[in-house]
């Protein structure tokens, strides 16, 4: 175990495991709303106590996936594949709605009289338009933000060393998530060019298959990556926000709110917590990265557009406050929902939930 724990730096100081209980009893599982289990399961997955049957913990050696291994990667970069990518395809209309208001504040004047609009001109079909990139891009996205960020997380921790890593955690989350976001946004940002144009210009393309190629012709290969500096500038603060915030957020709630040490709490309890804590990570998220939203929509949806003409069309309030409190309620929603998304995903392939755990005591000097 003392081996284990020198190889492996982060989960003591960043991930709850049990270590008074190494094992699920039957009335735990009881508890813990989980479905019973078939004893035609039980060969493989327990075995007989004199405290009765018992299922081995994801900390113990007959865990599914290993920490830290590259199927641990694996699994985090497809939890965040369904995380983002479905997420974002579910709020589609909204962020429809929020794009439009952005760019032509006139015709969409608030978040009804946007839906009855888009109604109106595009029938019910219209509040989907664009969903195809959502869906790509997003995904995309999500694969490199959160498994990025894992890697990231872990290799700054080695880096910082045991004391140091717990000392500093929250940087390491801000260093980790940046890191991950940069390259997530470079997956993104051809389909969020797309995305925008489609939604912004009704008559433009039907959706990704013939946006796209529409797209390069007007402006080139490049110009699918003209948006990318401030979706950079919007997606890095969020980022930072999101995980930074969720993590400390969420060990808060196990800290101060909860009477039981994380690992003796159901699993439902531990998703709740992670969507809870999703949530107001999220409101955090749309005020941070707001402005830099409103450039993204304004640049891709005008041609040769600059940030200077934004800022000049649309006022220093305007970048704050513009389609302000659709994006809270729509991110806020949105991040509770991905983060309870992911880590259900790691749940079913045996990790742990992410965050709740304080950092262990850095080791006495000799």
């Amino acid at each position: 175990m003392d081996s284990y724990r020198q190889q492996s730096l982060i989960p003591s100081f960043l991930y709850s495991s049990s270590s008074s209980a190494k094992t699920l009893t039957l009335s735990t599982l009881l508890h813990s709303d989980q479905p019973s289990l078939s004893p035609s399961l039980t060969p493989a997955m327990g075995r007989k106590s004199s405290g009765g049957f018992v299922i081995p913990a994801p900390s113990e050696p007959g865990k599914r996936i290993e920490m830290y291994s590259p199927a641990f990667y694996a699994a985090c970069t497809v939890g965040g594949i369904l995380s983002c990518g479905l997420t974002h395809t579910t709020v589609t209309p909204l962020d429809l709605v929020k794009c439009n208001m952005q760019i032509d504040p006139a015709k969409y004047k608030s978040i009804s009289s946007g839906f009855g609009v888009l109604l109106k001109e595009q029938g019910v079909r219209g509040f989907f338009r664009g969903w195809v990139p959502t869906l790509l891009g997003y995904s995309a996205q999500g694969a490199c933000k959160f498994g990025f960020y894992e890697f990231f997380k872990k290799y700054y921790s080695d880096l910082a060393g045991p004391e140091n890593a717990a000392k500093y955690k929250t940087l390491i989350y801000l260093a980790g998530s940046a890191s991950a976001e940069v390259i997530a946004d470079i997956a993104l940002c051809p389909f969020e060019a797309v995305k925008v144009r489609v939604q912004t210009q009704p008559g433009f393309a039907r959706g990704l298959s013939d946006g796209m190629p529409k797209f390069v012709k007007a402006e080139g290969a490049l110009g699918l990556y003209k948006g990318i500096v401030p979706l950079w500038g919007r997606q890095i603060p969020y980022t930072m926000m999101k995980f930074a915030s969720f993590e400390t957020i969420v060990e808060m709630i196990y800290k101060y709110s909860i009477p039981v040490p994380k690992d003796q709490c159901s699993k439902s309890l531990q998703l709740g917590v992670s969507f809870a804590g999703g949530y107001v990570a999220g409101v955090f998220c749309a005020i941070v990265s707001h402005p830099a939203d409103n450039l993204v929509s304004f640049l891709n949806n005008a041609k040769g557009a600059t940030v200077g003409d934004a800022v000049k069309k649309l006022g220093v309030w305007g970048l704050f406050t513009r389609g302000l409190p659709l994006r809270i309620v729509m991110i806020g929603t949105l991040t509770g929902a991905q983060w309870g998304i992911y880590d259900a995903f790691k749940v079913f392939v045996g990790l742990p939930t992410t965050g709740g755990a304080a950092p262990a005591a850095a080791p006495a000097k000799v």
